[in-house]
């Protein structure tokens, strides 16, 4: 593969600021950040957490919808059976605890649209690394929030409950966007968001563990179908020939994998992030929807 020599250094401003990226990191502050949120408090007010929780399974069905749709992510029988058989899962292990209808249904509904279009956009952010990402996110998204707040006089909280939101933000948002960015831009935003819906039986397995509560016999059968979705999506293979265009972009990559071998001014070795630039390429190997492969089938 022809590439151009780069040096260690991230890219440059001008390079990161292009409009392909800052539209896709607009639509994840726009869909993700205010109107999702939005939507999902409204929701609450309308109906009891539970029955929220069972409509919140309809973001893992978005997020493959609009990949495969708009994001020319490509998902074939088996991960879409593996999609499905995740929100199942999530069914069954919520399904005890109620369910409520329109209107706030259809209030969640769209707020797991929103949070689709979001992993798909925040998924193809190649300009910034995920901790750019992260912080462009929260900060803007986090301050119309606050403007919402203020103009709608609600009460400010104390200092004290301030500083536990943020050290609660900062892990439970933060952190895990900053993971799940990385994630997403290996593995595509439908796969990366099917792991991410694994959160929930976490919090059974915390339950059963350290609170001692008993065991229950739709919780098994929800792991089990949930087992049985991610080994049917983590084994899917997809190879084929195709071509990749000359493009410039800056994410956490390593020179073993037939995409990077760029040179560098002083030795690196391992995972590494900075501006770099690609050659056209033609070849043929088993590969994901990662930032190298949204090309059509």
């Amino acid at each position: 593969m022809a590439v151009l020599p780069v040096s260690l250094q991230g890219g440059t401003p001008a390079k990161r600021w292009t409009g392909r990226n800052v539209a896709h990191l607009g639509g994840a502050v726009l869909f993700g950040g205010i109107l999702g949120p939005a939507l999902l408090l409204y929701g609450l007010r309308l109906a009891p957490s539970a029955s929220v929780s069972l409509w919140l399974n309809l973001e893992t069905v978005a997020t493959a919808g609009v990949a495969w749709a708009l994001f020319k992510e490509n998902i074939g029988a088996r991960v879409w059976m593996a999609n499905l058989g995740v929100v199942l899962a999530g069914l069954i292990l919520a399904t005890p605890d109620g369910f409520a209808f329109a209107p706030a249904a259809g209030l969640v509904a769209l707020a797991c649209i929103c949070w689709g279009l979001d992993n798909n956009h925040t998924a193809v952010i190649d300009g910034f690394t995920p901790a750019q990402t992260t912080l462009v996110k929260g900060a803007v998204a986090g301050s119309v929030n606050l403007g919402l707040g203020a103009a709608m006089n609600q009460p400010l909280p104390s200092f004290s409950m301030v500083l536990a939101a943020l050290a609660l933000g900062g892990l439970s948002y933060g952190l895990s966007m900053l993971l799940y960015i990385r994630g997403a831009q290996n593995l595509g935003a439908a796969r990366s968001q099917m792991l991410f819906s694994t959160a929930p039986f976490l919090g059974v397995l915390v339950a059963w563990l350290a609170l001692g509560e008993p065991i229950q016999g739709a919780q098994l059968a929800a792991c089990g179908v949930l087992i049985l979705s991610l080994a049917a999506m983590l084994t899917a293979s997809h190879d084929h020939g195709h071509a990749h265009a000359a493009q410039s972009h800056n994410h956490r990559h390593q020179h073993d994998d037939g995409h990077h071998d760029h040179v560098h001014k002083e030795a690196v070795d391992g995972w590494h992030t900075h501006e770099h630039q690609h050659g056209p390429q033609t070849h043929s190997h088993a590969h994901q929807p990662d930032l190298h492969h949204r090309h059509e089938h």
